[in-house]
């Protein structure tokens, strides 16, 4: 036993039943188990012994989400000192994305961690560790300078109304960040729309539009080039822009088998099978934009990887997967072209899927009933 297991035993005397910091139970437990190995043990039955647990899991997650958080960061800053025209060294704008994207990550953390404590001291159970990549998405899907008192409420209520309310983490059946973000976007149109808010203190001759914001206005020449694309030194919210980053992240899901690859792979074929369907039709203008360029446009691909893999809110049949991955990337792209108004379609698409996912899984199921009674 370490200093620290010993130091965590006698202080965690201080939060038992009966003693005066038991109402901050949950909250020492919170703390414990994310710096230390859990105390609760099996003490009878038959159990598989492995060492992936939740915990281990949210940390794959993030280590995933590194790679586009550290473009993200650097991005932050390119773009707020490219839109005043001056050149600075790379660690000059990592630093001054690092300064904006901090107060958004503490606020999400003490915001959303603080409902979750209270409604497991409340239930008496323990906190999950889902909010723990909860509260490290919600900042990469929102623009640099929104005001934090959005962040804050928009947090809060996605933890209420998305999980807790329904039971807590395993039970909710939409994605608790997406939810987040669309509260923002319906409730608060103006701090995360328009060409005002991707680029943190921009030079106002700088337009400042995004890839989708250039469709949206017609634009479709100022689209950037697919190799600007994928390297994502474009606009954009904070962790989505570089398509580089996110298959790296990618990448260490599938091999540690933390994401579903069906997921990805039929959120992907579904985009390209939607865009392809809209070239060939091509009565407008945004329907000639190709359907591999589609894929890479807005948080296509940061969706596909991220949220829609989510294992609670999604499918967990084999065949399910598959049919909620196409559906994903045919709405959204569908969203997107035949509405300008919404043109992040993907944030709407997955939202419409988490609400259809358990009906996809009863389906997939009572199919495979019929067919072995056959």
């Amino acid at each position: 036993m370490n200093i620290f297991e010993k130091w965590s035993n006698k202080l965690g005397k201080q939060f038992e039943k009966g003693k005066p910091l038991y109402p901050l139970h949950s909250f020492f437990d919170a703390v414990d188990t994310f710096f230390l190995t859990p105390k609760d043990v099996t003490t009878k039955g038959c159990h598989i012994r492995d060492a992936v647990d939740m915990k281990r899991i949210m940390i794959t997650v993030i280590i995933a989400l590194f790679p586009s958080l550290l473009f993200g960061l650097w991005n932050i800053g390119y773009q707020h000192f490219t839109s005043l025209g001056l050149e600075v060294s790379i660690w000059q704008s990592f630093l001054y994305g690092f300064l904006k994207w901090l107060p958004l990550v503490i606020v999400v953390y003490v915001s959303g961690l603080t409902v979750e404590i209270i409604f497991a001291q409340r239930r008496k159970h323990q906190v999950a560790e889902g909010f723990f990549v909860t509260g490290f998405l919600i900042p990469l899907i929102l623009p640099p300078d929104i005001p934090l008192w959005i962040v804050a409420i928009a947090t809060i209520f996605a933890v209420i109304f998305g999980k807790e309310v329904f039971g807590g983490t395993g039970y909710n059946f939409l994605n608790p960040a997406l939810l987040a973000r669309a509260f923002i976007f319906f409730a608060y149109p103006s701090v995360i729309s328009g060409d005002n808010v991707w680029i943190a203190e921009k030079a106002d001759a700088y337009s400042g539009a995004t890839p989708l914001g250039n469709i949206m206005n017609d634009n479709l020449s100022q689209i950037p080039s697919i190799l600007e694309l994928c390297i994502g030194n474009i606009p954009g919210s904070i962790g989505e822009t570089s398509k580089i980053a996110i298959l790296i992240g990618a990448f260490i899901l599938i091999i540690t088998r933390t994401a579903s690859f069906k997921i990805m792979l039929s959120v992907i074929t579904g985009g390209l099978l939607m865009g392809g369907i809209f070239n060939l039709i091509g009565t407008q203008p945004i329907m000639q934009i190709p359907a591999y360029t589609q894929i890479l446009l807005g948080g296509f691909l940061f969706g596909a990887v991220y949220m829609a893999t989510d294992p609670v809110t999604a499918p967990h049949t084999s065949k399910g997967k598959i049919i909620y991955g196409l559906l994903i990337g045919i709405f959204a792209i569908l969203i997107r072209t035949a509405n300008k108004g919404y043109p992040e379609g993907m944030m709407l698409a997955i939202l419409l899927m988490n609400i259809f996912a358990p009906l996809i899984d009863y389906c997939v199921i009572q199919l495979n009933i019929r067919r072995r009674k056959k």
